[in-house]
């Protein structure tokens, strides 16, 4: 029996394996895209022509929480508008960039950008007072209405649990006023066994209140490790008290001016840069700048052969 399992030996990468191989697309190989999801968030509808698929791209670094509608064209994907946590600070949310509630804040943001840049701002303004209900953005009545901007939900690789901050943005972008279609089930609240959603517990993820009942508890429990977590809370005097109100302001600022402007720089990068960088030189100036080196070469050469003569002559006369 050992004998004949030692004899056959089944060869699976033979060379009609090799010879079949198909490399997997680069992104795949780097394992930075999903390309069965993205092929059903980018193909559209032929019956909708040239029409642009749009869709909600949320995704979190260290420090950043970065929200971006985007469309695909053959040439690669286009970025429509976009929104970083970053800019949060304009609106008085300076802590916290990549809680839940910064996750909200960042996808109300290009939600109001998207409609103020389509023209749509005035006519779906969204929930301006949200209460953690499940509100879909409807369509206007009318035949010469227009219906509300839609985008779809693009998670990348990250995990959909419920609960997540990518459903924050979501969140945030459904209340400002676009059409995403989704359901209650992956917010925070939503109870699998009764299958019914606590509109109180998201409310309260909504406006900061996990924050600020986590805040309470460390404090009562190690006074030090609370100064030392929320140091940059204490020093500009924001305290559990505050979250809340915090939150709402900024909201309605958001509402109020959701255009980006870039921030001022301190220097002009620009010129800065154009300083270490070599100028692209004309081809005029190319033909000159050889001839320059022609010419020194030649005098270089001719200077030699004098210096030789000269050395030619005192040799002779000794």
């Amino acid at each position: 029996m050992e004998s004949l399992e030692r004899q056959y030996h089944k060869v699976v990468k033979n060379k009609a394996y090799f010879s079949r191989y198909q490399v997997k697309y680069r992104r795949r190989r780097e394992g930075k895209t999903d390309y069965y999801a993205r092929k059903r968030l980018v193909t559209q509808d032929k019956t909708k022509y040239n029409a642009p698929k749009y869709r909600l791209v949320v995704r979190f670094s260290n420090k950043n929480v970065t929200a971006q509608i985007i469309y695909a064209r053959i040439q690669g994907d286009f970025v429509f508008c976009q929104a970083h946590s970053r800019e949060l600070p304009r609106y008085g949310i300076k802590h916290g960039l990549t809680n839940w509630t910064a996750a909200y804040a960042t996808g109300l943001l290009v939600a109001r950008r998207a409609l103020e840049k389509v023209g749509l701002g005035d006519k779906y303004e969204g929930q301006k007072e949200p209460t953690g209900e499940l509100v879909l953005t409807e369509e206007l009545e009318g035949d010469d209405e227009r219906r509300p901007f839609k985008c779809y939900l693009d998670v990348g690789l990250k995990r959909t649990t419920t609960g997540s901050r990518v459903f924050a943005a979501m969140k945030g972008a459904s209340d400002g006023g676009l059409f995403i279609p989704h359901s209650e089930k992956r917010f925070p609240g939503y109870d699998p066994e009764n299958k019914s959603l606590d509109a109180e517990v998201l409310k309260k993820y909504i406006y900061g209140g996990h924050v600020a009942e986590y805040m309470e508890s460390l404090e009562e429990e190690d006074d030090e490790r609370f100064k030392k977590q929320f140091a940059s809370y204490l020093e500009d005097e924001i305290t559990s008290e505050d979250i809340e109100e915090m939150y709402t302001n900024a909201y309605a600022a958001i509402r109020e001016d959701p255009v980006f402007k870039p921030s001022e720089k301190e220097k002009d990068w620009k010129a800065e840069s154009g300083q270490h960088r070599s100028k692209r030189l004309t081809h005029e100036q190319r033909q000159t700048r050889i001839q320059e080196k022609i010419t020194k070469f030649k005098e270089g050469a001719a200077t030699e052969a004098e210096a030789a003569g000269a050395d030619d002559d005192d040799e002779d006369d000794e």
